[in-house]
């Protein structure tokens, strides 16, 4: 354990090291990118709607149950759409995606020798296969985070209105008292964030396989466990700092 945990330190020192270091390869960079928005876009989409319908329904539901009462629940489902529920699902979702296709693809080039040919051609992996995958993954978790907590609230509307006999007007009203740009902003950073530790896990444990189809499941399984771990430790930790900014 404490040797694994030290190989990760230096990977990842060497990591971000290589991250500002030429040639940047911009075309891989794209591809990955569209791998990691657009591929993944309509399943984000259709889980936190439903995640977001949910909210508000069990909010209206369990308000009405203790004070009689539904009037905050635009705010207060605003509140927690756009701080945790919007960007901890979108990313978890993205971690079960995207990063075991990274574990998997990455640990099927470590089987195959293709990492040790790259080696051979004098070509550092990490800056040939993490970098490109950590560019788009930061990148596409900020945008994804974006995307998914305008489509919850957009969502949690929809349901006040239809369901709890809100207008559009009054949730919007509710919302402003609630919540401001700023929890959007702090939103997108930890999109950003939790997009960062999705490649770094996933391509660490892909270049650390072992070899047949077993090792291969065995990386991906524990690349998405650790990365998900780690999403749910960072939002604490991000969560914390940020209180202090409201």
């Amino acid at each position: 354990m404490t040797a694994t945990l030290s190989d990760f330190f230096v990977y990842s020192t060497r990591t971000f090291k290589a991250l500002f270091q030429p040639p940047f390869r911009s075309k891989d960079t794209f591809q990955q990118l569209e791998f990691v928005t657009w591929q993944s876009l309509p399943v984000i989409v259709f889980c936190v709607s439903f995640a977001a319908m949910v909210t508000i329904m069990e909010s209206s539901f369990h308000m009405k149950l203790m004070v009689q009462n539904d009037s905050l629940v635009p705010g207060f489902a605003s509140l927690l759409i756009l701080r945790e529920l919007g960007v901890v699902v979108s990313s978890l979702l993205l971690t079960s995606r995207v990063g075991a296709g990274l574990a998997a693809e990455v640990g099927s080039m470590q089987v195959t020798e293709q990492v040790d040919a790259l080696r051979m051609l004098g070509i550092d992996p990490i800056r040939f296969l993490v970098i490109p995958r950590l560019i788009a993954c930061t990148v596409g978790g900020v945008i994804l985070s974006l995307i998914a907590n305008l489509v919850c609230l957009y969502c949690a509307m929809l349901i006040s209105e239809l369901k709890l006999g809100y207008s559009s007007g009054s949730f919007l009203t509710g919302m402003r008292a609630f919540v401001s740009y700023k929890d959007l902003v702090f939103a997108m950073i930890k999109g950003g964030c939790f997009g960062t530790v999705i490649p770094i896990v996933s391509c660490f444990f892909g270049l650390r396989c072992e070899s047949g189809a077993e090792g291969v499941g065995k990386a991906t399984t524990n690349s998405v466990v650790v990365a998900s771990v780690a999403i749910i430790v960072m939002d604490f930790v991000l969560t914390y700092i940020f209180s202090h900014f409201y």
